[in-house]
């Protein structure tokens, strides 16, 4: 997999990032949209698929992104294929660190070195080419705003921006609630993301333990013994929990990122 395309965990933390502050939005959910990202980005390379509401290697061929290929190795070494919850909500101790590094080392932002209260050391990014960032939310935006069907990697940004939270952060107020919610329903096009997206939001209200049904749907006696992930009808995220909020503060702790 070649580097002139940008990977779709690479693209959820560009959103995230506040140009004016240089911190990132929903932290906390961030590293689980991350993770989730990967699944959606090893999909679309061929190397997993779904299972019902679990995710199978299907390709062990590793990508020749390193970060991806990691995600990709340890889902090889389960052996079966693993709950999309599961995966999701597994340890993911300094995820956003790992791909905020990685944008720095490919010249997409810059650290930012400063101090907490004048005394804790803290790292703040910034977009060194803003036109990128630009880019990725004039997908999102033409996407909101023609309600033609997106491409898949765009549909599948889309569903997990609105996992992880990030639609109050891109479209805030009053005035963006209608850009909220039509972020929202893109999650129906595209059933990979969309199994990624509820898993992520699973996590956060803590049913990830609970196995999701498969309603049946319309052609599924066709014999091809595939099963596709429906759509619920999706809500704005909750909060995360008090255990996710403590995760979170953990990493930024050690990482050293406010």
């Amino acid at each position: 997999m070649g580097r002139s395309r940008r990977t779709i965990p690479e693209e959820l933390l560009l959103l995230a990032l506040d140009p004016a502050t240089g911190t990132t939005a929903q932290p906390q959910s961030l590293d689980l949209g991350l993770a989730g990202a990967q699944l959606v980005e090893l999909a679309l390379a061929g190397r997993i698929a779904p299972d019902g509401d679990r995710i199978a290697v299907v390709m062990p061929r590793p990508t020749g992104d390193p970060t991806l290929d990691s995600a990709l190795e340890l889902l090889r070494r389960r052996g079966s294929p693993v709950r999309a919850v599961h995966w999701i909500g597994g340890p993911r101790l300094g995820l956003r660190q790992t791909y905020l590094t990685h944008l720095e080392r490919c010249g997409m932002v810059h650290a930012v070195a400063g101090q907490m209260c004048g005394v804790l050391p803290t790292t703040r990014y910034q977009a060194t080419d803003t036109a990128i960032s630009r880019e990725i939310r004039a997908r999102l935006d033409s996407a909101i705003r023609t309600g033609v069907p997106p491409d898949p990697r765009t549909a599948a940004l889309a569903a997990l921006a609105h996992a992880v939270g990030l639609g109050k952060h891109l479209y805030p107020g009053n005035e963006g609630r209608s850009s909220r919610s039509r972020l929202r329903d893109l999650i129906r096009h595209d059933p990979m993301g969309g199994l990624v997206a509820h898993a992520v939001m699973d996590v956060q209200n803590g049913v990830a333990a609970q196995p999701r049904r498969q309603p049946a749907t319309a052609g599924s006696g066709n014999g091809s013994g595939r099963r596709t992930t429906s759509v619920r009808a999706a809500v704005e995220p909750s909060g995360v929990s008090a255990q996710q909020v403590a995760h979170g503060a953990a990493v930024m702790a050690r990482a050293g990122v406010s």
